[in-house]
């Protein structure tokens, strides 16, 4: 199954450190039934995308809990067993799955990550998650903002650069 785990800049250059994502288990976004319905598309590659999305959003969400860390939003794109990862099925969050951990950094697929001229964006945001949870049109309006930013596609090769340890 591809999972789809958000992240911060940190919690990558610790995945990279530690060679592994996650001490236990870990929530990460997948095409689940709950997600099918939500997104209402049989496209597969629309559904990714939309678990992706979902990522993304839940990546929003660590870095309004990390003031220190860049304003970036990470997902890395990893393969696990079915078996490893189990829905939960609250309709307030589709496609949310947590995987059993830790998983090895070496079974990820591929990185995803806010390009530098987003972050004006993702930081506001960000910011703006708080008022958007207690119904504020205008700050919803402002996290919706961030998903105009594309991810930009990384090799798994790519993360020591990305994490401030390449060559």
């Amino acid at each position: 199954m591809r999972v789809y785990v958000p992240l911060t800049l940190p919690g990558l250059a610790e995945a990279y450190k530690t060679g592994e994502l996650g001490a236990g288990a870990f929530v990460a976004y997948a095409v689940t039934p709950g997600l099918r319905e939500w997104y209402a598309s049989d496209d597969i590659e629309e559904l990714e995308y939309a678990a992706l999305g979902r990522a993304a959003l839940a990546s929003l969400r660590l870095l309004a809990a990390e003031p220190e860390a860049p304003r970036r939003r990470i997902v890395i794109a990893l393969d696990v067993p079915d078996r490893a990862a189990s829905a939960d099925h609250d309709p307030e969050e589709p496609g949310e799955v947590r995987v059993a951990g830790p998983v090895p950094l070496g079974k990820a697929a591929s990185v995803h990550v806010d390009a530098a001229e987003a972050q004006a964006g993702v930081t506001a945001a960000a910011e703006a998650l708080p008022a958007a949870d207690c119904g504020d049109d205008d700050a919803q309006s402002v996290v919706d903002g961030a998903e105009d930013h594309e991810l930009l596609w990384f090799a798994t090769q790519e993360i020591a650069n990305l994490v401030g340890h390449g060559g």
